[in-house]
């Protein structure tokens, strides 16, 4: 699966997630379509809190266009944690995480191995 970009719309929802659940942490998969992140699947059962977000992997649908996750990271730090490095490989091959204060450039994206890569935001 090559990922080109994501979807400005699916951004700008990610990013109102991250301010709607703040102080708590939210946790979502990305869904992609003819390699464009476009559409958020939450899952029954999440639980999130304000040091974390966890998803039931058994609630992941069998699906091969899981591009991987997006979640928010309160304290605004936008690189993953050991957590995250254990999460993401689990859950797709890119990752989003999204920081507080929750504006237009509070995101970073990330391979499954923790590494930062670009993302086209597409129109």
């Amino acid at each position: 699966m090559n990922i080109r970009g994501i979807r400005q719309d699916l951004l700008t929802l990610l990013i109102e997630m991250g301010r709607e659940n703040h102080p708590n942490e939210f946790v979502a998969l990305i869904r992609e379509r003819d390699g464009i992140m476009e559409e958020v699947n939450l899952l029954p059962g999440t639980i999130a809190g304000e040091d974390s977000a966890s998803l039931f992997y058994d609630m992941m649908p069998l699906d091969t266009h899981v591009a991987g996750s997006a979640h928010s990271h309160p304290n605004g730090v936008l690189r993953p944690s050991n957590a995250d490095i254990n999460f993401f490989p689990r859950t797709g091959r890119f990752h989003l995480i999204i920081g507080y204060p929750y504006g237009k450039r509070d995101w970073q994206c990330f391979t499954a191995d923790g590494e930062p890569c670009e993302l086209e935001v597409i129109a």
